[in-house]
């Protein structure tokens, strides 16, 4: 079940694979989470030292947090892989210029995920050309609606 997704990212990149890590969470984290209080749309994801991090996703805390914490908002948040899928992510993102984005977050067996893409940068003329398609869909699905509208019954 998604709880937040990053429809910017589907836009701006070209998704090559997908992956689902865990991600690291404090208690007040989860429960924001749960309240459907974060945004991953400026989110992206770096290697450092051999592990991959989450930087500028933004989680609101409740404002019942509690009272001997102070959160932060957009601390830095440590993900979840495999030791193998993390070696192969780092050599595509080092050597083939791919870039690693947040797709979105959801709930895993009551556990918090977070989908990575790894992605390749759109050109501006990939954008559009992509924007002319999904309008050319939507016309057309709107123009068999009505054909099938107009068509006599016998």
């Amino acid at each position: 079940m998604s709880i937040v997704q990053n429809r910017k990212a589907l836009h701006d990149y070209q998704i090559e694979e997908r992956y689902e890590a865990g991600i690291v969470l404090e208690g007040w984290e989860v429960k924001a989470i749960r309240a459907g209080r974060a945004q991953i749309k400026e989110g992206y994801v770096i290697v450092r030292a051999a592990e991959l991090y989450l930087i500028g996703a933004h989680i609101t805390p409740l404002p019942q947090a509690s009272t001997h914490i102070r959160p932060d908002p957009v601390r830095t948040r440590k993900l979840l892989l495999h030791a193998a899928e993390i070696r192969k992510l780092i050599g595509k993102v080092e050597r083939a210029g791919y870039t690693l984005v947040p797709l979105d977050l959801h709930h895993r067996r009551n556990r918090v995920k977070i989908a990575i893409g790894l992605a390749k940068g759109k050109k501006q003329h990939d954008k559009r050309e992509a924007s002319r398609d999904r309008d050319w869909q939507r016309e057309r699905q709107r123009l068999l609606k009505t054909s099938t509208r107009t068509t006599p019954t016998h």
